[in-house]
């Protein structure tokens, strides 16, 4: 009897043991398990987070990118003006230049000068016998005036001397203008410098202005230089009013 209840004592023993021991099997298995799940729940979350991350900052960088290629940004902004401002300054320069440079041609309008603008003298040229003089137109007034066409000379009364033509290549591209003080020029031929010319002494003649309608009001009366002058009315012939002499143009 007792030798039975010892081995259904051990039996029982053995029996509970090994039940432990399945369950603590199990425990173990079913605990990784669970473990291994959260595991990858937390990775796919950092994946998931890792991405929504990565493709915030990719969206931004093109962003930037479209900004900057579109020139949007201020700074871009500001300089797309700079530059629109700098040409216009050039261009407000350059208008101001050309202004300048045509005040010249402006001043063309200004009125036909009047017998009493202008003060003419008379010089003989450098040569012997004399064929030439220059006449020398000064503005003696306040203000600008045009020199127009040539001086009307008559050697002798106005009423009855011979009109002295001009010589057309003298002729000037635009009219002669004048500003106070400032001269202006006309080469005439006298004579031939002939011994036996026809020749008349002058001491004194008249010069008329031209007005935009024809010869002006008044004459000048022109003092000849020292000694007179020895005139051939025939061969006499005059240069148009030049800011200075011209070779070639002015000689005849």
């Amino acid at each position: 009897m007792r030798t039975h209840h010892k081995s259904s004592v051990l039996a029982a023993a053995a029996i509970a043991a090994l039940s432990l021991g399945l369950t603590a099997c199990g425990g173990t298995d079913t605990g990784a398990k669970d473990a291994g799940s959260a595991s990858a729940s937390q990775q796919s979350s950092g994946n998931a987070s890792a991405g929504t991350t990565d493709n915030g900052t990719a969206a931004a960088g093109e962003a930037d990118q479209t900004a900057a290629k579109s020139g949007s940004g201020s700074t871009g902004g500001s300089t797309a003006t700079g530059g629109t401002g700098g040409t216009s300054g050039g261009t407000g320069t350059k208008g101001s230049t050309t202004g300048a440079s045509t005040g010249g041609k402006s001043s063309a309008k200004a009125p036909a000068c009047a017998y009493g603008d202008i003060k003419v003298t008379a010089a003989k040229a450098d040569e012997v016998p004399t064929e030439h003089i220059v006449l020398t137109a000064t503005n003696t007034s306040g203000s600008a005036c045009t020199l127009l066409q040539y001086p009307l000379i008559a050697f002798g009364p106005i009423q009855t001397a011979k009109d002295v033509p001009a010589v057309a290549k003298s002729k000037p591209a635009a009219p002669i203008v004048v500003k106070p003080g400032a001269p202006a020029y006309a080469n005439v031929r006298i004579a031939l410098g002939g011994a036996h010319e026809d020749n008349k002494v002058v001491k004194t003649f008249n010069v008329n202005l031209f007005a935009p309608e024809g010869p002006a009001e008044g004459s000048i009366v022109v003092q000849a230089p020292a000694g007179g002058l020895a005139v051939d009315e025939a061969a006499a012939k005059t240069g148009y009013w030049t800011y200075e002499l011209r070779n070639g143009a002015d000689e005849f």
